[in-house]
């Protein structure tokens, strides 16, 4: 009866067959997976490249942002440079008023000192040669005293900020 038991036991087991895949099934499987890895390495290059596009433009936008601002920097600046003038202009004329007159120093000193904080600086102009880089010759006058070239006087001053010119200077060149 163990005997019996035994083959019934294996006639009602199915049985397992394994399958061996024929040569056909394994070059297609081959160039699937070639396939799929060179699809792979072409979106992993894709995505390389948009992320090195993206932080080139967060780059470029960043560089932009920081020009607008000081862009708007200098603008500012060269308005402010308009009243500057007017107070170097008072500050030219003679007064018997001295109250007013010190009232008028502190406001200039003032914005001198501002301006001198943000990196605004003076040209120096007056006895220097005529450099068209910084100077803007508006009148050119004759004179045996000066060289050929020489700014003789300053009409209206101009700055630097930083390295870079905010605004020439209107000079007076001498000629001979």
């Amino acid at each position: 009866m163990t005997d019996k038991h035994a083959t019934d036991r294996a006639e009602d087991e199915p049985v397992e067959e394994t399958a061996q895949p024929d040569s056909s099934e394994a070059i297609v499987s081959t160039d699937q997976v070639a396939d799929l890895q060179r699809e792979r390495d072409d979106y992993y290059d894709r995505w390389l490249r948009k992320t090195a596009e993206f932080d080139n433009y967060r780059k470029r936008i960043e560089r932009e942002r920081r020009e607008h601002a000081s862009q708007a920097i200098s603008d500012l600046l060269l308005e402010l440079l308009l009243v500057v003038d007017d107070f170097d202009l008072a500050v030219s004329v003679e007064t018997s008023d001295a109250g007013y007159r010190k009232g008028v120093e502190l406001i200039h000193a003032k914005l001198n000192d501002l301006l001198r904080r943000h990196g605004v600086r003076p040209i120096e102009a007056i006895g220097k040669a005529f450099d068209p880089n910084v100077h803007q010759a508006v009148v050119q006058e004759a004179s045996t005293e000066h060289r050929e070239g020489e700014v003789i006087d300053e009409l209206r001053r101009g700055y630097m900020i930083g390295d870079r010119l905010l605004r020439p200077a209107m000079v007076k060149v001498a000629k001979a």
